[in-house]
């Protein structure tokens, strides 16, 4: 079934009108990871990846993740757009995530912006945060989308959304 776009309000963006290939941007806005009571990321120098039908992915520099939370994780995954991922597990004191963040040691051409930034899938962490709102976390369990009240969907990742 083919999804019906949600018309964007003022202050709005649509996934819908993201680009397939995937577009890099640069975002200014605050962006903070809260994992076990302790913040683990802050930045203001963040990339965003906009894909058709996804939320927003937030890319962040290493020199803004408490990087000694960061164990690496077995693995490897391959994105047809941005290249081989490695994977990283997030441990604050006695509480892991195992294989909850990624990052790009070579991307291709087009993200090589994002070369060793790390991005995290928002539901395993306590929050995540961009410009001061608590982000919801692209539904399934599979792509890395962070949901703010400035986005609207229909999204991939709910039920239904496979075959999009």
């Amino acid at each position: 079934m083919k999804p019906q776009r949600i018309s964007p309000q003022l202050g709005q963006e649509s996934v819908w009108d993201y680009p397939r290939p995937p577009r890099l941007e640069r975002t200014h806005k605050p962006i903070q990871i809260i994992f076990n009571g302790v913040t683990i990321a802050d930045t203001t120098a963040a990339y965003r990846v906009l894909e058709t039908s996804h939320p927003p992915t937030y890319y962040l520099p290493p020199a803004d993740i408490e990087m000694q939370h960061l164990e690496p994780a077995g693995g490897r995954s391959m994105c047809e757009w941005k290249g081989s991922a490695r994977y990283f597990t997030v441990v604050v004191a006695e509480k892991r995530a195992e294989r909850i963040a990624w990052a790009y040691p070579t991307p291709t051409a087009a993200f090589v912006a994002i070369k060793n930034y790390v991005a995290f899938y928002p539901a395993a962490m306590d929050a995540c945060f961009v410009a001061g709102e608590r982000v919801i976390a692209q539904p399934g369990g599979f792509y890395g989308g962070w949901i703010t009240a400035d986005i609207v969907g229909p999204f991939k990742g709910e039920p239904g959304t496979y075959g999009w």
